[in-house]
């Protein structure tokens, strides 16, 4: 008898061990993500990463808040191995919120400069979105044009068009003012802005830039968004952006205003090794280059080659300042807006 139970007691471990490696081997084969970008943003780089590793990439998609929401709620029995979303101000609330950790990866440090990464490694940009002003072709001159600081002006009284304060761009844009310019000057120039509007704010970034077509002469918007105009199929969208143009503001201090999407490794990751593999995979040149083709953002990583539309925008400087700290000015950028009576 004990012979026979020493058998059966064998075999249970044989088939304990064997049930463990088959679970290590299936979860080696794939990656959970949680997606702010739009499925069709981002899906043709996952199903290369997928054909390229034999690794599948298990996509879920919906807005940027919900989906840090959602992770906060499933805690540690989260699916989700990494999290990509817009705005380093958000990345800095997922982070800030404790549902992301930290990652040690040379491929990322040294392919993404430090001013679009986490000093701590909780979050690496993927792409760059710049946030200059546009301005409508033969009401205003470029030569009439500086900074974002100069917006404040009077004699640009009733022409200005921007989103609301309740928008992350505006707040991120804000944040990264009070970091140049502090407190005090921030504030009065958020106070003066808003006597120049043309405009109570409404729409999104769109909305500005055909509003600048016609109610207004200048919009604040990110230029990817003037990008699908201009290749879109919409011909009211089509001749709004035909009327305008770019300026790439403060280039002779510290650059134009710039953010990024970006992807973080969130802390109940369960399929880390295989999810750090799919961060790098992201800022390869392959990666950065269909970025500028498929949505008009521009390359993190340095030497890729811009897509046609964004040379035509022309070169540009952009600000290095660490992009973290567009997280930590959020709460006071709020604030000034609100006393700004910025709605």
């Amino acid at each position: 008898m004990r012979k026979r139970s020493l058998s059966i007691n064998l075999l249970l471990a044989i088939l304990i061990a064997a049930a463990s490696l088959s679970s290590t081997a299936f979860a080696a084969k794939e990656v959970n993500l949680y997606s702010a970008r739009k499925e069709a943003l981002i899906k043709p780089l996952l199903d290369r990463f997928s054909a390229q590793t034999g690794i599948q990439v298990n996509l879920v998609t919906g807005k940027a808040d919900a989906l840090l929401k959602r992770l906060q709620l499933e805690g540690r029995n989260s699916p989700a191995d990494l999290l990509i979303t817009t705005d380093a101000g958000r990345l800095y609330r997922a982070k800030s919120a404790g549902v992301t950790q930290s990652v040690s990866s040379l491929k990322l440090r040294d392919t993404i400069p430090a001013a679009y990464r986490d000093p701590e490694g909780h979050w690496f940009g993927l792409s760059l979105r710049a946030r200059p002003i546009i301005y409508v072709k033969g009401k205003v001159s470029a030569d009439e044009l500086s900074t974002y600081e100069a917006l404040a002006d009077p004699k640009w009284a009733k022409k200005i068009c921007i989103r609301s304060s309740g928008n992350i761009y505006n707040q991120s844009l804000v944040a990264s003012m009070l970091s140049h310019d502090g407190k005090d000057e921030t504030q009065v120039w958020a106070d003066s802005l808003m006597k120049n509007l043309a405009r109570k704010p409404k729409g999104g970034d769109r909305d500005q830039i055909k509003a600048a077509a016609g109610q207004c002469d200048i919009a604040i918007a990110n230029t990817y968004y003037l990008g699908k105009m201009v290749k879109g199929k919409d011909p009211s969208q089509q001749a709004a952006a035909e009327k305008v143009a770019i300026f790439w503001p403060n280039q002779s201090d510290r650059g134009a205003h710039v953010n990024i999407s970006g992807v973080t490794l969130t802390r109940a990751a369960k399929n880390r090794a295989n999810a750090i593999r799919l961060m790098e995979f992201l800022v390869t040149p392959e990666s950065q280059s269909w970025y500028a083709e498929a949505n008009y953002e521009y390359p993190v990583r340095e030497g890729v080659e811009w897509s046609d539309l964004l040379k035509q925008w022309g070169s540009f400087k952009a600000d290095q300042l660490n992009l973290a700290k567009l997280g930590q000015n959020n709460a006071a950028a709020v604030r000034i807006m609100d006393r700004a009576g910025w709605k």
